[in-house]
């Protein structure tokens, strides 16, 4: 029973995560959009501030809800969350550049690396930077260790 409510939990954080990373991919393509062809801003640049932007929403949305962190230690973990999110965005390209080179269509390939992203986000978040809920449950779990000197 215990496995089949730690997998529940498990899918209900990543079920969470893609629901706020979703809303970060808009949020993204909104902010993009408004400055490139409302502002006229470089593409490049409106593409950078739209990543950082979604970056940032994504951050305080997946540790109010999601990950329901009470870390108060919110710069480090800030700067996990977006480094984290930086090295997914690497990644992604390296993903593009692999597909597209083996003969897969662009779109089918971004497609791709967005799934491979996705999974690698989640579990870096999961495991490095709100690792906190996990060291928490442990010490509830822990029983003190008494021990009576006569």
């Amino acid at each position: 029973m215990k496995s089949k409510s730690k997998n529940h939990f498990f899918i209900i954080k990543m079920i969470r995560f893609g629901t706020v990373g979703f809303s970060g991919l808009l949020l993204d393509f909104s902010v993009t959009y408004v400055l490139k062809d409302t502002f006229f801003v470089n593409p490049y640049l409106s593409s950078a501030i739209g990543f950082i932007v979604a970056a940032t929403s994504n951050y305080f949305l997946n540790r109010i809800w999601t990950f329901e962190s009470a870390n108060k230690n919110i710069i480090p973990q800030f700067i996990s969350f977006f480094s984290i999110a930086v090295l997914g965005l690497v990644l992604n390209s390296f993903c593009i550049m692999l597909f597209t080179h083996l003969d897969i269509q662009f779109y089918y390939s971004k497609a791709l690396a967005v799934f491979v992203v996705f999974f690698w986000n989640f579990a870096a978040n999961f495991f490095l930077t709100f690792k906190e809920r996990k060291k928490l449950a442990h010490l509830k779990l822990a029983k003190p260790n008494v021990h009576k000197s006569i």
